[in-house]
């Protein structure tokens, strides 16, 4: 459901895929995908990969420093500091190309948006416009090649991803590229609804939805460009909603083609 074409291949065709767009969003729960009747197994698209993520969160609205709220952004910035230098990272490494080895990453800041409120419904385009005005005027980093941006919404916002897909009705988070393909995000809507919590509590779903959208984010920042599967999508989409401990952080599986399954 990307934006884009999926890259072409050498000999200047495209990957036929049965999806209109690359898939990069994590899907409603209980998780019922089409099955492939070809067995899961991601292709490099020669495009770029983060190989050592700079992560800088990002939580937009007032909300996020009401009494019920306030505590969720440090917890989310603890998580990240602890994941992206774990196992989940170094499980990853088996997606590095000659030249791009990826490796562990780091969280580089965070801030809190409160001059406007993102309202009750926002769009993509909207979310890009504040990332690249909050980086003009400095409230956020230049990006880098290893830049990623965490945009978490309030409780009460609807992402509309498109004008057919929203948050809470098609997906709970997902990653994107501006058209640019120099700024690379992830926009996690707050896990108001059953779709988006499944049978977890509401920091752990958002600490599996994250860990879904940074490895998809690390092996295919431009949807499609770099390790996709064009029946079924992603390194989080093959495994979505299947999970584990990671220390104290519940986090998503993420396909390995080396053992050929979700670990």
């Amino acid at each position: 459901m990307s934006t884009r074409a999926v890259q072409k291949k050498a000999n200047g065709s495209a990957p036929k895929s049965k999806h209109k767009h690359p898939l990069r969003i994590v899907p409603l729960h209980p998780f019922a995908r089409d099955v492939s009747a070809a067995a899961p197994h991601l292709t490099y698209r020669n495009g770029l990969l983060l190989t050592n993520v700079e992560v800088f969160t990002i939580f937009w609205g007032a909300a996020w420093q009401e009494p019920a709220n306030a505590n969720l952004p440090g917890e989310v910035n603890v998580f990240f500091d602890f994941i992206l230098t774990s196992s989940l990272m170094d499980q990853l490494a088996e997606y590095s190309v000659p030249g791009h080895t990826i490796g562990h990453g780091s969280r580089i800041g965070t801030t809190t948006l409160t001059a406007h409120s993102p309202g009750k419904s926002v769009t993509d385009s909207a979310i890009q416009k504040l990332i690249q005005a909050e980086i003009t005027s400095s409230a956020l980093p230049a990006p880098t090649p290893n830049t990623l941006y965490f945009l978490y919404l309030p409780p009460g916002t609807t992402v509309k991803q498109t004008t057919t897909q929203a948050s809470c009705k098609n997906f709970c988070g997902y990653h994107e590229a501006t058209r640019a393909g120099n700024i690379f995000y992830a926009v996690m809507p707050y896990p108001g609804c059953a779709g988006c919590l499944g049978t977890l509590e509401t920091f752990t779903a958002l600490t599996s939805t994250s860990s879904h959208e940074l490895c998809e984010s690390i092996t295919d920042p431009i949807p499609g460009q770099g390790w996709y599967d064009d029946s079924n999508g992603e390194i989080g989409d093959i495994c979505a909603w299947k999970t584990k401990q990671l220390g104290a952080y519940t986090v998503q599986l993420e396909w390995s083609n080396a053992k050929n399954a979700c670990t």
